[in-house]
C-alpha cells in the first residue's frame, strides 16, 4: 500500500522535502533516488514529533467516562448500532494525545463510542497491562451495553491488547484488534533501551513473544495489522506482520509512513474505517491486503 502524506503536516515539510529531492549527485540512478523515501518518512515523523510534544500534556489525565450502569439497571439495546465501541490504546512511554485525529476521523464517519485509554509509564510487564486492559474493557461493555469492543493498539499497545486476546479469553470481548507498527515478532531497535523491562519483553524470544506464538485454536478475533517498510523502530521491518497458524490476520503494508505517523496518516485511517466496518474478510496472515476506501482529503491509496 503506498499512501500520500498527511496534508497539515506534508504542506509545511514541502520546501524542506524539496531540497532532499534536488540534493542528489550527478547521474544518480532510478535506485538511488528510492533513497530519499525514508528521508522522507523521518522528516515527516520528526514534524509529527514535535507537534505531538504540544498535545502530549493534555493526554496525561484519563478521559471522562460515564458512570457504568447499575447492577439492577437493564443493558442498553444494541439492536440497530453498526459500531461497537473502540478502544484506542497507545505506545510506549505515550499517551492517549496520540489518537486526536484518528479519533476525530471516526467521530465524523459514525462511531459512537470511542474511548482512549491510558496505562501508566511506569508499567514494567506486558502481562499486567493486559490484565488491565480487561478490566477495562469489561466496564465498557458493561456500560454500554455491547458484548464486544474493537480495539485499535500503536505499538506497545497492539502487543498488551493481542495478549490479553490471545493469552487471557479476550477474544470472547475484543471483535477486531487492529495493532500499527507493533513488534509481534519483537524488535532489536534502540539497544540502549533494554534497561527497561518492557523493552526486554519486546526483543525477539522474549517469554511474552514466545508465548504469543503459542498455539490459539479457535481464537474468535479478528486482527488487522499495518505495518510500515519506513518504521525505524520495527527491526526487522516485518516483525509488525501477524505470523500465526491459528489467527484470523490481515497483514496490511503502509509504504513510506514512519513509526509515529501511523496513527494520525489519513490514508492508515481510511483502512482502520475499513476494517473496523467488517467488510473485509481477514485472510491467511501469509498474505498482504490493501484497504480499498481511499485516504481522506487531498491522499489516496494505490498498490506500490
Amino acid at each position: 500500500m503506498k499512501v500520500t502524506p498527511f496534508a497539515p503536516l506534508s504542506s509545511l515539510l514541502t520546501p524542506f522535502l524539496r531540497q532532499l529531492d534536488r540534493v542528489r549527485p550527478a547521474g544518480a540512478t532510478a535506485a538511488s533516488l528510492g533513497l530519499t523515501a525514508p528521508l522522507r518518512a523521518g522528516a515527516l515523523d520528526l514534524a509529527i514529533f514535535t507537534g505531538h510534544l504540544f498535545l502530549y500534556p493534555a493526554g496525561i489525565v484519563q478521559e471522562r467516562r460515564a458512570a457504568p450502569l447499575p447492577p439492577e439497571a437493564s443493558p442498553l439495546p444494541t439492536e440497530g448500532r453498526a459500531h461497537p465501541p473502540v478502544v484506542l490504546l497507545h505506545g510506549f512511554v505515550d499517551n492517549r494525545s496520540v489518537f486526536v485525529l484518528l479519533r476525530r476521523s471516526l467521530a465524523r464517519h459514525g462511531w459512537r463510542h470511542l474511548v482512549s485509554l491510558n496505562y501508566s509509564p511506569l508499567t514494567c510487564d506486558i502481562r499486567t497491562a493486559a490484565e488491565l486492559l480487561g478490566h477495562h474493557i469489561e466496564e465498557i461493555c458493561a456500560r454500554t451495553g455491547h458484548r464486544r469492543v474493537d480495539v485499535v493498539g500503536h505499538s506497545l499497545g497492539g502487543l498488551i491488547a493481542r495478549y490479553y486476546v490471545q493469552r487471557m479469553g479476550g477474544d470472547a470481548r475484543v471483535r477486531t484488534l487492529v495493532t500499527l507498527g507493533t513488534p509481534h515478532e519483537g524488535t532489536t531497535a534502540v539497544p540502549l533501551a533494554d534497561a527497561h523491562p518492557v523493552v526486554r519483553q519486546m526483543r525477539p524470544g522474549s517469554p511474552v513473544i514466545e508465548e504469543l506464538r503459542l498455539p490459539a485454536p479457535g481464537c474468535r478475533t479478528r486482527f488487522v495489522s499495518f505495518w510500515s517498510d519506513a518504521d525505524p523502530l520495527m527491526a526487522p521491518v516485518t516483525t509488525a506482520r501477524i505470523e500465526h497458524p491459528d489467527l484470523l490476520v490481515e497483514n496490511v503494508l503502509v509504504s513510506g509512513v514512519g513509526h509515529l505517523a501511523l496513527p494520525i496518516h489519513s490514508g492508515v485511517a481510511a483502512g482502520i474505517r475499513h476494517a473496523l466496518d467488517g467488510s473485509a474478510p481477514a485472510t491467511s496472515s501469509g498474505e498482504d491486503s490493501v484497504p480499498t476506501p481511499p485516504a481522506e482529503g487531498s491522499g489516496s491509496a494505490s498498490v506500490a
